[in-house]
């Protein structure tokens, strides 16, 4: 049977793009590969380009005998992600001088109590949109139910999400603590309600495929230690070679997220996997550095685990912090204890460990469905 390639047509923006989905086949991929104008997205699993590159029967015969490409319509999560992206900003009118100098006074109380520069970015953002919509009013007329006219009539009508909306009232609620004279009660406002959603998992020989995909040993220790320690990729990015301790079979995270130090264990095959890298690349300062030297990028190391995700061959969208996901629903799996892995993973409150145990399939395969006793013919 001739494989097909679904051609799905999405517009983002001002521009229209195709999404192109198949089942694998390699003359398929390469020939994707090699098309100078098309790039993978790996979210939606597909490769992507812009309708204007290249019309329908100038890209037909370049399948003929190979795979039969079929117009298909269906909504892609990335690509309403990424329209929702664009309107933040898009239609309100810029801040005015004395909210431009509000904004940067309150940038500067934020960084003189050392909050960290994503925190001090995200409530800046957010509170930049919440004046901008209000180019009406000066910051101390803005009152409460102004902040429900704008979660109504921008949030809500926008359908961004409660975590966004959860960034903007903590942004507003620091903001207004640090005014005076001012007609916003801070105790009034109230947060979203939260979205109860489950950790992604993958499994065992998921995240095996995953950590064996790389060539470059580089690569293959960076994933392998995000897994082995469950680290967040910046943590992973700001280790140095001292945070290393071979003699205690410790990792040290310095100043992780809420400003904490912990420790977790060194797995004695990461440490052989680690003696391995040092000997080729040689590191100076951070663990893993670039090809210039400094501490590795964000970015480059994203790609790393994009790729590896295509050559494991794992349709699920995964993203790098499922690797944090799966290492403590696999401890909590083979029978650690959960105040352990809170201190592993560095939770500030148990409630956020507790939610591992939702997606643990450990007592759940010990259920045993009612279907199984029927005799159905």
């Amino acid at each position: 049977m001739i494989p097909i390639i679904n051609l799905n047509r999405q517009e983002i923006g001002l521009k229209t793009y195709y999404y192109a989905t198949f089942s694998f086949n390699k003359q398929i991929y390469t020939i994707f590969r090699d098309l100078p104008f098309s790039r993978w997205d790996a979210t939606e699993r597909a490769w992507v380009f812009e309708t204007r590159s290249i019309g329908l029967d100038e890209l037909r015969p370049l399948f003929e005998g190979i795979a039969k490409i079929e117009t298909v319509s269906f909504p892609l999560a990335s690509v309403e992600r990424k329209r929702k992206q664009l309107q933040p900003s898009d239609f309100l009118l810029p801040l005015s001088e004395q909210k431009q100098q509000d904004l940067e006074a309150f940038r500067n109380w934020l960084q003189s109590r050392r909050y960290s520069p994503n925190t001090i970015k995200v409530y800046t953002d957010t509170l930049a949109i919440f004046l901008r919509y209000f180019s009406s009013k000066q910051v101390e007329e803005i009152e409460n139910e102004d902040l429900i006219d704008f979660n109504n009539n921008y949030i809500l009508k926008n359908n961004f999400s409660s975590s966004y909306q959860n960034q903007v009232v903590n942004g507003i609620k620091l903001f207004y603590r640090s005014m005076h004279q001012t007609k916003f009660d801070v105790e009034l406002v109230h947060r979203p309600k939260k979205e109860k959603t489950l950790p992604n998992v993958l499994s065992k020989e998921e995240v095996k495929r995953i950590l064996d995909a790389p060539y470059n040993l580089k690569h293959r220790a960076m994933l392998s230690m995000i897994y082995s320690c469950g680290l967040r990729r910046s943590e992973l990015l700001n280790l140095t070679k001292l945070d290393i301790d071979s003699k205690r079979m410790v990792v040290v995270i310095r100043m992780a997220k809420g400003k904490k130090d912990r420790i977790v264990p060194l797995s004695p095959k990461i440490l052989i996997l680690l003696r391995d890298y040092y000997k080729c690349y040689q590191p100076k300062h951070y663990l893993f550095e670039g090809q210039n030297g400094g501490k590795y990028s964000e970015k480059s190391l994203e790609n790393v685990f994009k790729k590896s995700l295509f050559k494991a061959k794992i349709d699920k969208p995964a993203t790098m912090h499922w690797l944090r996901h799966s290492f403590a629903t696999h401890l909590l799996e083979s029978g650690t204890d959960l105040r352990y892995i809170q201190d592993l993973l560095g939770h500030k409150s148990s409630k956020t460990t507790e939610i591992y145990t939702h997606v643990s399939t450990k007592q759940i395969q010990n259920i045993r469905s009612p279907f199984d006793d029927l005799e159905l013919n």
